[in-house]
């Protein structure tokens, strides 16, 4: 069962709703926590023991951390209170150091708490990954073979709730939440069914409370949530799904065609990964806005980005928040940092000294970024292009500067927004080819092709429609984008001022229901020909 399947859209989601608004209020969390195991029941079956499993510890660590707080506060009032002959300064060393003492505590606790979590996942995603590649430096070392391959089943959605019980320990570290003592708040969080399979990444201070609160079923809710999910399907099923057969027939046989249709085809997958992804996204917030829930935003027009540095802040925002959050800020601050601008203040100057920082800052950012989505080379690749990429930008940003302020740029202007955006395009669309090609080889053969053997001919003389797409499916995949682009502006320019879906009266608002309804049903990929597709972050 997936979010797009007929079973959760017209029969367990509305049983689910049902349920929820005849549940007594106090009690409805408890229906949403069952819910949440059983769809993760229904696609991972007995591996629902791993998401209980992990959130048992992640309670038992936020409680420590609790406790030792608790315990520091309490030692630090009993050094207050017991010699008030002491002078300032010694109260004052003694307070450090019981300080000292409870926060190396606090970080051991922190330290077990990820390391457990990450180990599992390690073990589970990437054993197989790690123990190809150094049974492969053993025999170049003249070494036999130590590590056997082992068959390991991997719960679904487990790199997305892992991510949020991380999330969750380090803002308890922080004292950015109290530890949540009702296991049942902490169990929700992490299984709420529309997040399982796809995310959003939600910090506990997003969600937690509200997933809580079991509101009643309210109109504007339905309203809202439907008309999400709607456009969710609209996107996945009529555009992505159809893209999908010529993104996949390129991808597994590139050998057979030339640089044009590689091109062509890392376009349309970057099409297809963003029209189902943020299309599941919909369906996903929709799904939580029925029950009164927001869950957070994943996406926010990434196509009018001007860098790449903006893209990232608008593609998969979730995901690059927690990066941020949970490992960009935490090694900034680190002592490794501190002594390389110690360094390079004396030593190299403020340019350089601010370069380095920012590599060792991106460094882990994009490592863990490529490693999040699989254990393989190409994502390692894809990790480390966009950290090349980023690095690059903030070394020429002076030049940029520079060249702005000499010419008299205005940045807001058409003639210069458009072909940054356009510089960014042939990024994204260059590093989605290595992140989706069956492995590193097979991206830089794709990649090199294109430079070998290019032409635009193919593009009109028949070659695309060997892919079982006939002009009318090009025809809807170019509607569906326009009216998608169309809307995307829209919203980016605010040409609505403010105005949204709600404000729409109330026969136009319907209009575009059956509207989106109907060309579901008319033009959805589904049917002879066509094959369920599955979600690509799913897997990840």
């Amino acid at each position: 069962m997936s979010y797009h399947n007929p079973v959760y859209l017209f029969l367990f989601l509305p049983a689910v709703l049902l349920a929820y608004q005849l549940t007594p209020r106090k009690k409805r969390w408890m229906l949403l926590l069952l819910a949440g195991y059983f769809f993760f029941w229904t696609i991972s079956g007995k591996l629902v023991l791993y998401l209980m499993g992990t959130t048992l510890f992640t309670h038992y660590i936020g409680l420590w951390l609790e406790l030792l707080k608790k315990s520091c506060a309490e030692s630090l009032e009993r050094e207050k209170s017991s010699d008030n002959n002491s002078e300032k300064s010694q109260i004052k060393a003694r307070k450090k150091a019981v300080r000292e003492e409870y926060r190396k505590k606090e970080r051991m606790v922190l330290a077990l708490g990820v390391c457990v979590l990450l180990g599992v996942l390690g073990c589970l995603k990437y054993y197989n990954f790690f123990a190809k590649n150094l049974n492969l430096l053993l025999e170049q070392a003249g070494q036999g073979r130590i590590f056997e391959m082992k068959t390991l089943l991997l719960p679904i959605g487990i790199s997305f709730y892992t991510l949020q019980a991380i999330g969750y320990m380090a803002d308890v570290y922080w004292e950015k939440i109290p530890a949540q003592r009702h296991l049942g708040k902490l169990a929700l969080f992490l299984g709420f069914f529309p997040q399982i399979m796809e995310g959003p990444i939600s910090m506990y201070e997003q969600t937690g409370e509200d997933l809580w609160k079991g509101e009643d079923l309210r109109g504007e809710n339905l309203s809202a949530g439907w008309s999400r999910i709607l456009w969710g399907l609209f996107k996945k099923m009529i555009v992505a799904d159809r893209l999908y057969v010529l993104v996949k027939a390129v991808f597994e046989h590139y050998q057979d065609y030339s640089g044009s249709i590689v091109v062509f085809a890392a376009i349309a997958y970057t099409l297809q990964l963003y029209m189902e992804f943020s299309g599941c996204m919909d369906i996903v917030i929709g799904s939580g806005r029925l029950f009164g829930v927001r869950l957070p935003e994943n996406f926010c027009r990434p196509f009018a980005s001007k860098n790449a540095a903006e893209f990232w802040r608008r593609w998969h925002i979730t995901l690059g928040a927690w990066l941020k959050t949970y490992v960009f800020y935490p090694v900034s601050v680190s002592r490794m940092v501190k002594k390389w601008n110690r360094f390079g203040k004396k030593h190299l100057g403020k340019y350089l000294t601010r370069l380095g920082a920012t590599a060792l800052c991106l460094f882990p950012v994009w490592i863990c970024n490529g490693l999040w989505h699989g254990p393989s080379w190409h994502y390692i690749f894809y990790g480390m292009y966009y950290f090349v990429i980023l690095l690059a930008g903030a070394a020429l940003e002076p030049v940029r500067a520079g060249v702005i302020r000499f010419f008299h740029i205005n940045e807001k202007a058409l003639y210069w927004k458009i072909p940054c955006i356009l510089k960014t395009w042939v990024i994204v669309f260059t590093g989605e080819l290595f992140f989706r090609a069956n492995g590193l080889k097979a991206g830089m053969t794709m990649f090199f092709s294109i430079f070998q053997d290019f032409r635009l001919s193919v593009l009109w003389d028949g070659t695309l429609l060997d892919f079982s797409l006939d002009k009318g499916d090009y025809m809807v995949i170019f509607a569906g984008l326009l009216l998608a682009a169309g809307i995307g502006i829209i919203k980016e320019r605010n040409l609505l001022k403010g105005k949204g879906f709600r404000d729409m009266s109330t026969p136009l608002r319907w209009a575009v229901y059956y509207g989106l309804i109907l060309s579901v049903l008319i033009f959805g990929a589904y049917g002879i020909g066509y094959q369920q597709v599955d979600l690509i972050y799913a897997g990840f």
